[in-house]
């Protein structure tokens, strides 16, 4: 299935029989909550989850975005009427982060069929709702492992073993700035792949042929496994999408830099070289 939905194809599948459930997931790193945004006009009939609440865990030893405890997961999910044999649709604001966190969340908790809005509520043309739907309670019981997971030691052993890709943007990868978290540089091992490569100026996916050809060159093709990791585990999905676009199955590290910068014990590299 393509992991991925145009605006125009969602118009139709909203009138159609199986209209998918849909999920509203705005959310910027360090900007406003996407909650009012979602009250001032979201696709008609969309629920919004917060990712900083719904889609992650309390920060901590785990990073800033840990994954969500599970059951408390499944239940977000039922109340916004998520259901096991029902589709749903998970848009944001337009960077697609948002929308491929709470992709990969369902998909690893083991809904099999979750798409993202490519281009996110820009792309939409239709008319927007300020309504605040009520569904009927879904029946989602995740059952986790549906997607590979990584945690430290895991993504330590693959930059060895296989790909590990860091989705964060090159200068942070090098060490150049670090924004947000203790430390600057990456994972030893570790190849830059910013996440803003995987798509045009719109903010929509590369084709399947372009992407495929992008990892393909970074070693996708002849790695036995491929891992991703970014700055705390929500644009790292987008790359994880990205890959499953191409036709690479790949790893989530959620903890991610977030985790690993926070343990003095870990080894940071520096530079353009994967160290």
């Amino acid at each position: 299935m393509n992991p991925i939905i145009s605006a125009a194809e969602l118009v139709d599948e909203l009138t159609g029989a199986r209209p998918p459930v849909l999920l509203d997931v705005r959310w910027q790193l360090g900007g406003p909550p996407g909650r009012p945004a979602y009250e001032a006009g979201h696709i008609p009939g969309a629920v919004y989850v917060d990712l900083d609440t719904e889609l992650a865990g309390p920060p901590g030893t785990g990073g800033r975005h840990p994954l969500p405890d599970v059951a408390e997961f499944g239940t977000v999910m039922r109340r916004a009427g998520v259901r096991a044999d029902w589709p749903v649709v998970v848009y944001d604001g337009g960077q697609g982060w948002a929308a491929a966190r709470a992709w990969w969340l369902l998909r690893w908790a083991g809904h099999t069929d979750v798409r993202v809005l490519d281009g996110g509520l820009a792309a939409w043309r239709g008319e927007l709702s300020t309504d605040t739907p009520t569904p009927a309670p879904g029946d989602f019981a995740p059952e986790p492992g549906a997607l590979p997971l990584l945690d430290a030691d895991g993504a330590a052993a693959l930059a060895r073993t296989g790909l590990l890709l860091d989705a964060r943007a090159g200068e942070r990868y090098r060490g150049e700035v670090e924004p947000i978290d203790p430390v600057g540089g990456h994972i030893p091992g570790a190849a830059s792949a910013p996440t803003t490569e995987n798509v045009d100026e719109n903010g929509r996916f590369l084709s399947a042929e372009a992407l495929a050809s992008r990892f393909k060159a970074l070693g996708a093709g002849d790695a036995p496994e491929v891992g991703v990791y970014c700055g705390s585990g929500v644009s790292g999905a987008h790359e994880v999408l990205a890959l499953e676009i191409a036709g690479v199955r790949a790893a989530l590290y959620a903890g991610s830099w977030s985790e690993w910068s926070s343990d003095p014990a870990r080894p940071v590299a520096k530079g353009s070289a994967r160290g």
